[in-house]
């Protein structure tokens, strides 16, 4: 059991004959009357978003989330291939069930699928990756005063806003859950 004062980003709880994932949650505690959490849950069966409001000392059973990496193979159309690396079995998940997690991931690489009684709900790839950016504007000498950045778009087909000085053909590292660039490999 979890209390609603101990979540976070990321927790995933069973309520209402539902299964839901902690995305936003702010501890709020107002002049007059008691504190209480409010918090935005996605439902992992894909029935959107929901705002909800808990005292504190509210408890939920937290849900049993696997998690397994598994290797991105390619996409075929609106299916993406995913294969577990030990027992060379694979998925084919839709893009509903994707999302845009897939947006800093190459093929072959590796990513968490995230289930629950079997049912994928989504994938988490790595924290960091490094990717070649593949066109981005050239920058101009001299205009780094206020730290300005460029729109470029990297080998995935990503856009990521990069410092004046990247070129085409650099390698940058980028963190997948802002999609910031990080620094020049």
């Amino acid at each position: 059991m979890i209390t609603a004062g101990d979540f976070r980003n990321g927790i995933t709880i069973e309520m209402d004959n539902n299964i839901y994932q902690i995305i936003e949650f702010q501890h709020v505690k107002p002049g007059k009357g008691a504190a209480f959490v409010r918090t935005k849950l996605k439902s992992i069966t894909g029935n959107g978003v929901i705002e909800k409001s808990f005292r504190p000392t509210e408890k939920f059973p937290q849900a049993r989330i696997d998690r397994r990496e598994m290797q991105y193979l390619y996409s075929d159309g609106d299916l993406f291939n995913f294969m577990d690396t030990e027992t060379y079995e694979q998925i084919a998940l839709t893009e509903e069930a994707v999302g845009d997690a897939l947006k800093f991931v190459k093929e072959n690489e590796m990513v968490k699928v995230c289930s629950h009684n079997g049912n994928v709900f989504a994938i988490e790839p790595p924290l960091f990756v490094e990717l070649e950016v593949t066109e981005t504007e050239p920058g101009f000498k001299g205009d780094t005063a206020t730290g300005a950045t460029k729109p470029s778009t990297v080998e995935t087909g990503a856009t990521v806003y990069v410092p004046l000085f990247v070129e085409t053909h650099d390698v940058i590292k980028i963190d997948t859950r802002t999609g910031e660039y990080l620094s020049r490999v």
